[in-house]
């Protein structure tokens, strides 16, 4: 009955598993027949936190039995601490924070952010206005027109959807970044881990050397942290792993653990003006709550040193599997846990997957090769050995 009537009301934009779940406790989840599931998505990283944690819930319930929502034409109490609180864990100096709902606003508002930053520069020197985004090969920016655009895939910005905004520049590689350049050129566009694109990482010296370059040239760097942020990688942003201090900088998934907000970040804080943007939902009372008392959490989890030991042994689960499976896996990408195990077959994938769900255990794909592991930041060291011993007994019976 639910099958049918989702394929009868919901609009198909989804290839969906229609396992049905009903209740979690951090990294498990149990479907309607009461079956568990470790849990190594977290939801593609939004549930930083895990499913029904306690912290959370109250929270919720709490400010929920409050006041949910007011709109931007008043200042909005929690929405100023957690702006706060991730300007004192970025590394800012000085700097200020507009609030959405998802990734994909989160990067529509750098998007405009910063061709308004080009206007007020070419303003300044009675130059052409600056309006080009340089973005990476195998990049995702999110699904709206704008950032469908900015991502350097066709298969993300098909004929049937045009036309489409005009300004986005696609290089293959960072070092064609530096021939791409030109007077039109305001910004370079890139994920520090290529999540939807493989796991894909670049070396810290590439990436410095590239943020050094964009300054000297007074050309934005946009860094999208949609996935990568909010711990995932160690640190709280990917950029402090790699010791860069991007132009402007976006997160949503895990910073709210569960409830949907993204956040623009930035140092150019007196770019934008009343009027200039704006969300009716954006950065509203129970999100924002919500996401404060999920930083309080994380934070603590990072300063104790537990965050560091469970992305440790998470890692060493993952050396084991592919000495293992070497006719399997190739290799382990990503970082903290923001991980990858890439297929020697890519046509194994999707097979891959659904043994691994028929085990209770649920991953993801990333690119066309790669298993892709997102698990709550409050993983388990018991939840992660079960899952770890489903992806055996998958690997187990897998015909390679």
């Amino acid at each position: 009955m639910l099958e049918n009537d989702d394929k009868k009301y919901v609009l198909n934009t989804y290839a969906k598993n229609y396992t049905n779940f009903v209740k979690g406790k951090n990294a498990r989840i149990f479907d309607e027949n009461n079956k568990e599931y470790i849990d190594f998505t977290s939801g593609i990283g939004v549930l930083s936190l895990g499913h029904a944690n306690e912290k959370i819930t109250k929270t919720i319930c709490e400010q929920a039995s409050k006041i949910l929502h007011i709109s931007n034409l008043y200042v909005i109490e929690p929405q100023v601490k957690l702006a706060k609180k991730i300007i004192e864990l970025s590394p800012y100096e000085d700097g200020g924070v507009f609030f959405a709902n998802s990734g994909a606003e989160a990067n529509e508002g750098a998007i405009k952010l910063a061709r308004k930053y080009g206007e007020v520069k070419k303003v300044k020197s009675k130059k052409i206005k600056p309006f080009k985004i340089i973005s990476l090969n195998n990049s995702f920016h999110g699904r709206t027109i704008a950032t469908a655009k900015a991502t350097a895939q066709d298969s993300i910005h098909p004929l049937s959807f045009a036309p489409y905004p005009e300004g986005f520049v696609y290089v293959q590689t960072l070092e064609d970044i530096y021939k791409s350049v030109d007077d039109e050129t305001l910004g370079v566009m890139i994920e520090l881990i290529q999540g939807e694109g493989g796991v894909l990482t670049f070396s810290k010296e590439e990436i410095q050397k590239l943020a050094s370059f964009l300054k000297q040239k007074g050309i934005l760097l946009i860094v999208d942290e949609v996935q990568t942020g909010v711990f995932r990688t160690g640190a709280f942003l990917c950029s402090q792993v790699y010791g860069i201090c991007p132009d402007i900088i976006t997160l949503a998934k895990g910073l709210g653990g569960g409830v949907p907000i993204g956040a623009v970040l930035t140092s150019h804080k007196d770019i934008f003006t009343a009027g200039d943007h704006g969300s009716t939902f954006g950065g509203n009372y129970l999100v924002t709550a919500t996401s404060l008392e999920v930083l309080n959490i994380l934070e603590n989890l990072k300063d104790s040193g537990i965050l560091e030991n469970t992305i440790k042994y998470f890692q060493e689960k993952l050396e084991s599997t592919l000495k293992k499976y070497p006719k399997i896996f190739s290799k382990i990408l990503g970082i903290g846990l923001m991980k990858g195990l890439a297929l020697k077959d890519e046509t194994q994938l999707k097979k891959l997957i659904g043994f691994c769900l028929d085990e209770g255990l649920l991953v993801l794909k990333a690119g066309k090769s790669t298993l892709r592991f997102l698990p709550p930041l409050s993983i388990s060291i018991e939840e992660i050995d079960l899952g770890f011993k489903r992806l055996d007994l998958a690997l187990k019976n897998f015909d390679y």
